[in-house]
């Protein structure tokens, strides 16, 4: 599974530069890819009714506790809701230490069509979208991404 999912992002690998996303989150800060230079950014599409989403949840949360204060900021983007207080509520609910953000057609944009959900993003500590994958990520996949691309290992 970890191959298959390394392979994903492999293939699914970009070298172009991202657009200057703009993000604020549910409690008002705003997030962009040019304050984070210098440390990786992984953005999270994902809704409250879809499985994998929910799966992937505490994968995220580690990652983000684990790397927070230094090498990886963690964003996710909520999708395709009625009431943003329920996405809060459920967010609280399954101890969601990143931000969150209520998102919109106009948010998703930024980064492009979401082609299902959930739908990550990954960026380099340079600024550049360097893979991306469709479907369910794990810790230990972002982790090894992250440290084969990395000079000094964290």
């Amino acid at each position: 599974m970890l191959k298959r999912i390394l392979l994903l992002l492999a293939m699914l690998a970009v070298t172009t530069t991202a657009s200057a996303f703009s993000l604020t989150d549910s409690k008002g800060k705003v997030h962009t890819l040019e304050s984070y230079k210098g440390k990786w950014v992984l953005v999270n599409f994902w809704a409250t009714w879809c499985p994998p989403c929910l799966d992937e949840i505490p994968a995220l949360s580690a990652l983000h506790d684990k790397y927070k204060n230094s090498r990886l900021e963690v964003i996710g983007i909520a999708m395709e809701y009625q009431n943003p207080k329920q996405v809060l509520d459920f967010a609280d609910s399954m101890f969601i230490s990143y931000p969150i953000v209520l998102g919109n057609s106009k948010i998703a944009a930024q980064f492009g069509p979401l082609q299902g959900l959930p739908t990550t993003y990954l960026y380099n500590p340079e600024g550049k979208l360097v893979a991306y994958q469709v479907g369910g990520i794990t810790q230990q996949a972002v982790e090894s991404y992250i440290n084969s691309k990395s000079t000094v290992k964290k």
